[in-house]
């Protein structure tokens, strides 16, 4: 059975008692060596939740507030889910042949969506409305794979084309095709561009290449990808979602269950490898997106069944 909670209510502010004399010392002395308000409660989260059964997720989006939208490879839908209580409910139900695979949410609640088959889609994540479906290439022989925010555009990869598509923020304006020379080399029959986010520069992107597991830093005005040289482990292979912050960079390996941390030099053309993030509760990662000091991640389970009633979960590790 599909399952659809809905969002419950946020618990109000405790009730207090006046207490004078030495009792009204004690509670003052109490509440300035307390923990700040919120903090407790934050640490209460779930650190995994459900989401409905088929739903075949594979992107995760969260904004500013407590709230992660994941998107379904079955029918496009996007779930919204409160980071505070786990439940969540059906936001954009999607449609026939839809799917929904990369999202990234924007500042104005805009959610730009890799939609696989040659499309991109921009969705008003508080009303669930369909505001714009950009055609960025045929449907046939191509996999709008992932996207990133920089500047004024919305930068989606392709996993069949070494192209990479700037859709402008915002529901009008053109596209913007930039093909990938320089190191790059596609491969025929894989899986090649896959995850991106802007270097820490703002000037460029880092994308990785899934086979064999490659990041490239990628020159926005030129095209030029220049290979990003790995210290501390000889690939990112699997390489699917990425997350960075600062010059951190965090790649999700999917069919690794791992997420390896990555610091980037100053130019961002060398990683080296500070650490690996790894939970028993990994069942192929796909994407990855921040919220305070976790990083919430949706279980594809690739390696299971895709069925209507195969369960899925998104699961939080501590950054």
């Amino acid at each position: 059975m599909t399952r659809t909670p809905t969002p419950g209510p946020t618990p109000g502010p405790s009730r207090r008692t006046v207490l004078g004399g030495a009792a009204a010392a004690a509670l003052t002395l109490t509440a300035v060596t307390a923990t700040p308000a919120g903090a407790a409660t934050k640490a209460q989260w779930p650190t995994d939740y459900p989401l409905p059964d088929g739903w075949l997720p594979e992107g995760i989006a969260i904004g500013s507030k407590p709230y992660a939208y994941q998107g379904s490879r079955a029918n496009g839908g996007i779930y919204r889910t409160d980071l505070r209580t786990g439940e969540g409910q059906v936001l954009y139900a999607g449609g026939t042949g839809e799917i929904a695979v990369g999202l990234k949410l924007d500042h104005d609640g805009l959610l730009y969506v890799a939609g696989s088959t040659g499309v991109a889609r921009v969705i008003d994540s508080r009303t669930g409305e369909l505001l714009t479906t950009h055609q960025l290439t045929e449907a046939a022989g191509h996999f709008i794979n992932d996207v990133t925010l920089l500047g004024d555009r919305a930068w989606f990869t392709d996993s069949r084309e070494a192209v990479l598509y700037g859709a402008p923020r915002g529901r009008t304006g053109e596209i913007r095709a930039l093909p990938l020379t320089g190191d790059w080399v596609q491969l025929p029959d894989v899986i090649n561009a896959n995850g991106v986010v802007g270097t820490p520069d703002g000037r460029g992107l880092i994308v990785v290449k899934s086979t064999p597991g490659e990041l490239y830093n990628v020159d926005l005005k030129t095209g030029y990808a220049t290979k990003i040289t790995l210290v501390g482990a000889t690939d990112v292979a699997n390489g699917d979602g990425l997350y960075r912050i600062g010059r951190t960079l965090y790649v999700v390996q999917n069919r690794l269950n791992l997420i390896s941390v990555w610091s980037l030099d100053r130019t961002a053309t060398t990683a080296t490898l500070t650490r690996t993030i790894t939970d028993p509760r990994f069942d192929v990662p796909t994407t990855a997106a921040r919220y305070g000091d976790r990083l919430y991640l949706v279980n594809a389970r690739f390696t299971s069944p895709q069925l209507p009633e195969t369960t899925f979960t998104a699961v939080a590790v501590s950054i």
